[in-house]
């Protein structure tokens, strides 16, 4: 199967679909990305709970992020992005789930999408909802700093599932005022920030994507 098309579903800007995309890049496995209406009948039918990304590949449908990660890092070829040792292994799967269960909510729904839903209205960001949010952005850009402090990755001295989780986030974080504040703050995150963003996978995957400068 590893030879029929790879197909990732889902809106370019998702933060959750360009971690889908960096893994295929990561893993030199060809793919092809097919946005589709989000919300819609297909889309219902394919996720009962209407996210992204979605992977076919050959027979195979698979929902949720981490568990395609996991699939395209078993099926295609390089370095493991999953760690060599139980502690690292479980260091990943503690940051994949703090995402999942806070982080996206936290720096995603509750701060970046508050610029993007209003701006694609033609209407103006509620500024004091944001604001309010900022301590808790803190404290969770805190949390991936100092994750970043213990090692080069996220999970020792090599990259894995979690990096490519982060760097999406990140690069949509920064993208407004107060995130890039607080990533200005965050040394250890910065500068891991950078080395993901200097990877190959990471400026495929967004190339052209937010404009100049993105």
């Amino acid at each position: 199967m590893t030879n029929s098309q790879i197909l990732i579903l889902g809106p370019a800007a998702s933060s959750y679909v360009r971690t889908a995309r960096m893994t295929c890049i990561e893993k030199a496995l060809p793919h092809t990305l097919e946005p589709f209406e989000l919300g819609g009948d297909a889309h219902t039918k394919l996720h009962p709970w209407k996210r992204v990304p979605i992977l076919r590949h050959g027979e195979l449908t698979l929902i949720e992020t981490s568990a395609i990660i996991r699939y395209l890092d078993e099926i295609g070829t390089g370095a493991s992005l999953l760690p060599a040792t139980a502690s690292d292994r479980a260091r990943m799967e503690q940051t994949i789930s703090v995402i999942n269960c806070y982080l996206y909510d936290s720096l995603v729904r509750k701060y970046a999408l508050q610029y993007v839903l209003p701006m694609q209205r033609g209407a103006q960001p509620d500024l004091d909802a944001i604001r309010a949010n900022v301590p808790t952005m803190e404290r969770d850009v805190g949390f991936l700093d100092a994750a970043y402090a213990k090692s080069r990755w996220i999970a020792g001295e090599t990259l894995s599932l979690a990096d490519l989780l982060v760097a999406p986030i990140v690069q949509t974080v920064c993208m407004f005022p107060e995130g890039k504040a607080v990533l200005a703050r965050s040394r250890h995150l910065s500068r891991a920030f950078d080395e993901l963003r200097a990877r190959d996978s990471f400026t495929k995957v967004h190339a052209g994507l937010f404009g100049a400068g993105s």
